[in-house]
């Protein structure tokens, strides 16, 4: 493993706060309330797969909070936590709205928002941290879906719960190209989960409406490098007006375009960060839909803060993904 800490060795006054950085370090600062500080018992291991990070954590009775105090330093983008119980239920509230996760489930937890997270007993809990703009790549605005628990006994769920044991002794005989694959396909069956949920079409807004979005999403992915592809495109393909796409965007808050953009740019970003993906910038660009290099890294520095050729060599370099 890449990280491990226990509380094992460490005296009782000092286990709390000990757990307290584990836990910042690992996630994010948060509030922890104990059972019982001075006995309290935990373990926990971390792996850095690519973008990804996967960690098991292991320990007594526990709540966790995010307060509106810790959002106030926050820096950098934000962050998703999927939460995989092993051993015992765990309940979660974020955004007015509270969600029971049993052993065969899974949620998701946003770093930007408060948010109250606990188990009653001793648990045993997965958890992996994807970005928010990585895991966006796959779920279209992926904070509607924080209410919901997610089916993680079959399917696309169950298939990612299967995973995740087996990984930790695998992920020492892969190399780092090897790595930041499997961290994408664990995102990509993220993904997958939440899209095979019927829930998802009802999640906020009317079924049709969001039936619309989710083919709308399936084709822009599949064409995405095509120049040409836009709203006029889109909705004759789809079979709707252009008015009425322009229409279901706005429920989203992005527009259309920059939706498309977006889509462009993280499959661009995604690309130069895979350290198995030998294309030129100029090959990648085109192949996520720029035809106008000059105008593609403009459009990335904007996004990301470097240029595409200082984004690789700083992945190159450093072997870990850029915040």
């Amino acid at each position: 493993m890449d990280i491990e800490f226990s509380t094992q060795g460490t005296p009782g006054p000092k286990r709390s706060a000990e757990w307290h950085r584990a836990i910042a370090s690992a996630y994010f600062p948060l509030e922890l309330v104990f059972r019982d500080a001075a006995r309290f018992d935990g373990r926990l291991a971390i792996w850095q797969i690519g973008e990804v990070s996967l960690s098991r954590l292991t320990s007594e009775a526990l709540s966790y909070h995010r307060r509106a105090g810790h959002l106030r330093s926050v820096s950098g983008e934000e962050e998703y936590l999927v939460t995989v119980p092993v051993s015992s239920p765990v309940s979660f509230r974020q955004c007015g709205k509270e969600v029971h996760c049993a052993p065969g489930g899974f949620i998701l937890e946003r770093s930007h928002e408060p948010y109250d997270f606990a188990h009653a007993s001793a648990a045993d809990l997965w958890v992996l941290k994807v970005s928010a703009r990585m895991l966006a790549g796959r779920i279209r605005a992926p904070d509607r879906f924080c209410s919901l628990g997610f089916d993680a006994s079959a399917g696309a769920g169950g298939l990612l719960a299967d995973m995740l044991p087996l990984l930790p002794r695998r992920l020492g005989s892969l190399g780092r190209e090897s790595r930041a694959a499997v961290g994408r396909q664990l995102v990509d069956l993220i993904g997958l989960a939440v899209a095979e949920d019927p829930r998802t079409l009802t999640s906020g807004q009317s079924s049709v409406r969001l039936a619309h979005l989710t083919r709308i999403e399936v084709l822009v992915r599949r064409r995405l490098s095509e120049p040409g592809l836009d709203a006029a495109a889109i909705a004759r393909e789809v079979g709707i007006s252009v008015r009425y796409l322009h229409d279901l965007f706005r429920d989203t808050g992005q527009p259309v375009g920059q939706w498309i953009r977006d889509q462009r740019l993280e499959a661009a970003r995604a690309a130069l960060a895979d350290p198995g993906n030998r294309q030129s910038i100029a090959t990648i660009a085109y192949a996520c839909g720029f035809n106008d290099q000059a105008q593609f890294s403009r459009s990335f520095r904007e996004g990301f803060g470097l240029s595409p050729r200082e984004y690789r060599a700083m992945q190159r370099r450093t072997g870990a993904p850029a915040n």
